[in-house]
């Protein structure tokens, strides 16, 4: 694929600088603008719809957790801050890695290593073909063990996510896939009307969910996953659109 189109946003200059600097010595990452001022970032944002934006999470007027929610569908998030506290809250909106300050470049290289990789596998899985295909539509790529392997959607029985990385159990085998994406990412290739979120760790195929249980725990394979109280409306309006008695 071609470069990633950067944004950097970032309330101290020094820290732009530096990311600025970072970015020119990777030559698959491309700077299209540095802010200092979050607000006119987003503005920029809505209009050039970068693919990657490092992001600091502490600044006035908007903060980075805040600004993450109001990107661009197609844009993809690496948190850079001080503050260790905001790790796990980054998973949790469309970032795909949190850069703790100060930043070696080791560090900076493998964040967008990951997210060249999260681009690569949504290109694979959402290229149209050359000529109809009826596989098209029902399997993806995944890349496992430095390789992209093909899965098919019937194939898979749940996704378990663990940080920055998830879990692919399969019907045809006892060990999972393990790959490198956030469940934001994963939840965005797989099709919605064939699997379904249940919980922050839970990405469901629906049409292997053998019962409900009373408190509201599926079960998938041999495995019982709750659904959170987060995921519970749409997953009983699910039920109640099968005729699924609870």
């Amino acid at each position: 694929m071609t470069s990633l189109r950067c944004f950097v946003v970032d309330d101290e200059p020094l820290a732009v600088k530096m990311l600025e600097n970072f970015i020119a010595r990777t030559p698959f990452l491309e700077l299209v603008a540095s802010f200092t001022d979050p607000v006119l970032a987003l503005s920029e944002m809505r209009t050039q719809a970068p693919d990657l934006v490092f992001l600091d999470i502490q600044m006035p007027d908007l903060s980075g957790m805040e600004l993450s929610r109001m990107v661009p569908a197609g844009t993809r998030i690496i948190f850079t801050t001080a503050f260790k506290q905001y790790a796990f809250e980054s998973y949790e909106v469309s970032a795909l890695d949190f850069l703790l300050k100060p930043i070696r470049y080791q560090k900076f290289l493998e964040a967008a290593e990951k997210a060249r990789e999260w681009f690569a596998l949504k290109e694979a899985a959402t290229a149209a073909p050359a000529a109809p295909a009826p596989e098209a539509k029902t399997s993806t790529f995944f890349k496992v063990d430095g390789a992209l392997r093909k899965v098919e959607y019937d194939d898979i029985l749940f996704v378990e996510g663990m940080k920055d990385y998830v879990m692919v159990f399969l019907a045809s085998q006892k060990q999972p896939l393990v790959t490198h994406v956030t469940m934001k990412g994963m939840e965005e290739m797989l099709p919605a009307g064939q699997f379904m979120r249940i919980h922050r760790s839970f990405i469901v195929a629906l049409d292997k969910v053998a019962s409900v249980s009373g408190t509201g725990d599926v079960k998938v394979g041999d495995r019982l996953l709750h659904v959170s109280d987060a995921y519970r409306e749409a997953f009983d309006a699910y039920l109640r659109e099968h005729s699924i008695a609870r």
